[in-house]
């Protein structure tokens, strides 16, 4: 056995070094929440899609698609960016699901390291002032993403637009983009990833989201019946994923789809069953896409009187506070 008292060898003495070394120049990670926020239809879920690169958040041209917070991962290198989705913040709660989108988008303000505040270029609303209202209480920078400058027929527009807005409150900047076009996010990414601090990440480098299979199953059906549907049915549709099960050859998916109506249910099935086949033929494609494997869907409808201002059957569908 080696004396106390013995003296290191230089071989001893350089691996004890470099050893040290190892420890003390371990690589510095950086990980943050970024809350996405901004009434209905100014893209917030087409921006974070084009961030991560990939579809996670359901879209669509009607307002109030997304109903719940939904987180989308980045891992570049050393830095972590959490972006957190939110519903559109919107005037008039007549119903518990209205109360329940705009609790959950209020409450993402809080504990975040960033706020960017999407609104559209060609419009500024009452609901855009409300947002506004509650952007000013954050206790971190506030970021102004003016979207869809593309849609402005004079570009010489912009610059006054961006002055103007600028009157409304001291952003930590203001950057127009355009989320769809991927115009100017590479600007907007490098501000964001300048306000996020040191720290362990919360997640993986390969996951780019908090949520379930199932969760992002039923937002897929609930995307194509939006976009398939006129403006009042969308909006009193629930989908819930009552099977979700991993077979060699495909994943077999049940989903079943919530109205308030009979006349919604007709509506939604069509003339012979036409619509919910399209419906289900386009969400199988995009199933198919996101988990990267052959999709077996099944889809029915059922009718539920009154579900979406009915506190406890928002909560059986998963509506409920995090």
């Amino acid at each position: 056995m080696q004396n106390e008292d013995q003296d290191i060898t230089p071989m001893e003495e350089s691996y004890l070094d470099e050893s040290h070394l190892d420890e003390t120049h371990q690589e510095i990670t950086h990980c943050g929440f970024v809350a996405i926020v901004g009434r209905p239809n100014v893209g917030k879920s087409t921006l974070m899609n084009h961030i991560l690169g990939q579809k996670l958040s359901i879209t669509s041209r009607k307002p109030q698609t997304t109903r719940d917070q939904i987180l989308g991962v980045k891992t570049e290198g050393s830095i972590q960016t959490i972006y957190v989705d939110t519903p559109g913040l919107h005037l008039g709660q007549q119903k518990a699901i209205n109360r329940f989108m705009n609790k959950t988008a209020t409450a993402a303000l809080k504990d975040v390291d960033v706020v960017l505040f999407v609104i559209d270029a060609e419009r500024w609303t009452d609901e855009d002032e409300s947002v506004l209202q509650k952007v000013q209480y954050a206790q971190c920078p506030v970021v102004l993403v003016v979207n869809k400058v593309d849609n402005l027929d004079e570009k010489d527009e912009l610059l006054p637009k961006l002055a103007l807005l600028s009157e409304k409150m001291e952003f930590a900047q203001i950057v127009p983009i355009s989320a769809l076009r991927n115009k100017n996010l590479d600007r907007l990414e490098n501000l964001v990833e300048s306000y996020i601090p040191e720290g362990t990440q919360y997640y993986p480098e390969d996951q780019i989201t908090n949520r379930s299979s199932r969760f992002l199953a039923a937002e897929i059906v609930r995307e194509k019946i939006t976009r398939q549907l006129g403006q009042e049915v969308p909006y009193e549709v629930a989908v819930q994923i009552e099977e979700f099960v991993y077979e060699e050859n495909a994943i077999h998916i049940s989903a079943l789809i919530l109205v308030e109506r009979n006349g919604q249910k007709r509506i939604l099935i069509g003339d012979k069953g036409e619509k919910i086949k399209l419906i289900g033929r386009e969400a199988r494609i995009d199933m198919e896409n996101l988990f990267q494997h052959k999709v077996m869907l099944n889809t029915w409808v059922k009718v539920r009187s009154g579900w979406s201002d009915d506190e406890r059957a928002l909560a059986s569908l998963g509506y409920q506070d995090n």
